[in-house]
């Protein structure tokens, strides 16, 4: 297991390199770039932009250099200095902005997961051994509307039922605006409660409703297989075969998805959280795609590319715990 280990970890240098390569020249493509983007604004403004102005800007920002000179100067302050660059926009490290915002995305992040899994994997198995009952329609009928509706939709209905319906005050955002830049206090966590709860809603709907469906079409393929009918004949308890020797081999298609889902710890629901004005890394990505602020989308796609892969590491080695027959040598 650990020479597996390591060679993944060697695998995984040359595909961030093209990662890194494919990203760059992505980000290139579209016409213009954040000088294209700044000189408009001041445009907009009534500030005229003289050609003296604009390569100054140019060479302050790097912009008038080859595509393969800014490249290798980006990567390698990765590389040497774990330096992602400087954002344009923000004139702050990129590293620095995303650790600003990962805390809170990782927080929403973790939280509809867990809301998810205990969600979505009793409801499964109940579905599941309870097939065609009025139960299991009505189940299967909520997890179409969980796959249907769109995030946004839901995060603006629950916003209107919060305020009209129950008279809360949380209108978007974490924090009431009194608590956004005091101290740490029992009624700040209070007030955060207060706000949380909808997006980790929001963010966990479509990912319950999906994996309750895998659990169920799982359950149903191992129910069955002639050994839960060998258990049955031998007089095992129902929950015994369904949770023991069922449900456990049900599991490595969900501990897979696990492995994908885990970029999205960084990514967050975007839509979501413009709509309600989360201070997710998402936001930043969609705003730095807005005025092609290129190593902040550059550094944020190389993390996602990254965490992708450390996810898949995980859940291989969560499926060979979980699954005697699979074996790394």
């Amino acid at each position: 297991m650990f020479a597996y280990i390591i060679r993944r970890f060697i695998y995984m240098i040359p595909t961030l390199i093209l990662i890194s390569i494919l990203s760059f020249i992505i980000i290139d493509l579209p016409p213009g770039d954040y000088l294209t983007y700044m000189i408009s604004n001041l445009q907009r403004q009534g500030i005229e932009v003289n050609e003296s102005q604009i390569q100054y800007y140019e060479e302050m920002y790097g912009l008038n250099e080859p595509l393969p000179v800014r490249y290798f100067k980006w990567i390698g302050g990765i590389v040497l200095r774990g330096d992602f660059g400087i954002s344009f926009r923000y004139q702050r490290s990129v590293l620095s902005l995303i650790l600003e915002r990962l805390p809170w995305t990782i927080l929403i992040s973790i939280l509809s997961m867990i809301l998810t899994y205990i969600v979505a994997i009793p409801l499964g198995i109940f579905s599941a051994t309870h097939k065609y009952t009025a139960g299991d329609n009505l189940l299967t009928f909520i997890s179409f509307l969980g796959l249907s509706i769109p995030n946004f939709f839901l995060a603006l209905l629950l916003l209107y039922i919060s305020v009209f319906w129950f008279g809360s005050s949380a209108t978007g955002g974490l924090f009431s605006s009194e608590y956004i830049n005091a101290s740490w206090s029992f009624m700040k966590i209070i007030d955060l409660l207060k706000h949380i709860w909808i997006p980790v809603i929001v963010s966990s709907t479509y990912s319950w409703a999906m994996y309750m469906r895998i659990t169920r079409a799982n359950m149903l393929d191992i129910l069955n297989e002639q050994y839960i009918m060998t258990a049955r004949a031998k007089g095992l308890s129902e929950i015994l075969v369904v949770y023991k020797h069922a449900f456990s081999n049900a599991l490595p298609p969900l501990i897979m998805r696990i492995g994908v889902a885990l970029p999205f710890l960084l990514q967050g629901a975007i839509i979501t959280s413009i709509i309600m004005s989360l201070p997710t890394t998402g936001v930043l990505f969609y705003d730095a795609i807005n005025v092609m602020d290129m190593y902040v989308i550059g550094g944020f796609m190389l993390m996602i590319g990254f965490m992708l892969m450390i996810g898949n590491i995980l859940a291989d080695i969560a499926l060979a715990m979980v699954d005697p027959r699979i074996k790394y040598e």
